[in-house]
């Protein structure tokens, strides 16, 4: 698939030939999930899938200790795209596939997304299709193989191993309904609009300059790779993330009713209960918890290019999140929910906030509305830019950010835990 017109006409009809509803529900309520009676941690009855559980965490004396809820789902889950090539010109194949979450239902997903509950068939339910391509490596060439990070400020620990495979352009792969070959021009042109791709593909995505050799657009970068892994080195080194793993019952400033958890001053987010319908799952009725933050998020790559030709530069933060898995990974220079910090002073909101959302509209190079994982929030959406700097923006930056360009950058996304999923999110959509 190649037209974008055919392509939302496919989406449609995915959309009318299935049944969808998502029912809000207290938590007390939820089918199959319970409070324990001793930590107050909400977990499922099977002991699979995920639990919602309580976490103290400092990142040293400037931020110092809180508690919060936080999702523990140790299992590892698989996010794969499958490949093929027509004609030479490579084609993913895609899923329209309804989320609990998602802000508009259906959203384009890999070939496989699936918890390792799903892919065991903890809930009983039906196999996922396309999972041998990605657990028989005799069944196509894996191109991007990695273990890679989810949101650190609501997962403790939490990674996916994101894959994508190439099968032979003779290879036999059966189309099912809810599943399409599209072009990798499409994609792109999908990418920049609200809503459409999941995240789970965009994270998959970014590893695509593996799948495909890019141009390299030249132009100076402004640090060698080993002057970065130096940077990264000394900001794991000297970053403070100490945490542990407390009851839900012992978090403190957040208040467990019937209905819902939420904060006390209604920031951050809060946790839900849903009932869920959906003909096209490999369950049809389940319920479960969803974690539903109060506002959109702002992720945002500030960027300088030699020339107009050239690769872009972005400014990278290495930021720690009460969930990362070792300390500190590389993240978009502006990655928060405004909202969360409305009543501090300008002082003391995240650096270059207030750049991002004071750019005029001539330096904005990508904005687009995106989704994160509907599988386990509530419409959870962020703006993602890419902003272009202005010629007199200066050169030193904080200790905790560098420059480095989008090659750069690209190519530590095959290592896990280094780029953070909303970097690799915002990587996809900046692929050439």
């Amino acid at each position: 698939m190649e037209d974008p017109v055919a392509f939302q006409q496919w989406f449609a009809e995915r959309r009318a030939a299935n049944t969808y509803r998502v029912t809000p529900v207290p938590l007390d309520e939820l089918d199959g999930w319970h409070f324990d009676p001793v930590t107050g941690n909400l977990g499922h009855r099977s002991g699979g899938f995920f639990t919602v559980e309580g976490i103290e965490a400092s990142l040293g004396e400037d931020v110092g200790a809180w508690t919060q809820p936080i999702i523990i789902q140790d299992e590892i889950g698989i996010l794969g795209i499958l490949v093929k090539r027509f004609g030479g010109v490579p084609y993913c194949l895609m899923q329209a596939k309804m989320e609990p979450g998602n802000v508009n239902t259906l959203q384009l997903s890999p070939t496989v997304q699936a918890t390792r509950s799903n892919y065991t068939r903890v809930h009983r339910g039906n196999a996922v299709p396309y999972l041998e391509y990605f657990v028989d490596p005799r069944r196509g060439r894996r191109v991007f193989d990695s273990l890679q990070s989810e949101q650190g400020s609501w997962f403790l620990a939490k990674r996916n191993r994101n894959m994508i495979v190439e099968v032979s352009e003779d290879a036999e792969v059966p189309e099912h309904d809810n599943f399409r070959w599209v072009n990798l021009t499409l994609l792109k042109d999908l990418l920049r609009l609200d809503n459409v791709v999941n995240m789970d593909s965009r994270t998959v995505l970014s590893g695509l300059p593996f799948l495909i050799d890019e141009p390299d657009r030249g132009g100076p970068a402004p640090h060698t790779t080993a002057e970065i892994l130096s940077w990264f080195t000394e900001a794991r080194s000297n970053h403070v993330l100490e945490r542990r793993r407390i009851p839900l019952n012992q978090v403190k400033g957040w208040s467990r009713g019937p209905e819902r958890i939420e904060h006390e001053r209604g920031t951050f987010f809060t946790v839900i209960g849903v009932d869920v319908e959906a003909s096209s799952r490999e369950v049809a009725r389940w319920s479960q918890p969803l974690l539903a933050p109060v506002d959109r998020g702002v992720v945002a790559f500030l960027a300088r290019r030699s020339g107009p030709d050239a690769d872009w530069q972005l400014l990278v933060h290495a930021q720690s999140e009460a969930g990362t898995s070792d300390v500190v990974e590389m993240s978009p220079t502006v990655n928060c929910v405004p909202q969360n910090y409305a009543h501090l002073p300008e002082g003391q909101r995240p650096p270059f906030l207030a750049h991002v959302l004071s750019a005029p509209p001539s330096r904005i190079h990508f904005d687009t509305v995106l989704s994160e994982e509907g599988g386990r929030f509530h419409h959870a959406e962020n703006r993602y830019l890419l902003v272009e700097v202005a010629d007199d923006f200066p050169d030193d930056v904080p200790e905790d950010y560098i420059w480095m360009t989008r090659r750069q950058l690209t190519g530590f996304v095959r290592y896990g835990n280094h780029v953070n999923v909303v970097a690799r999110s915002l990587l996809a959509c900046l692929t050439d």
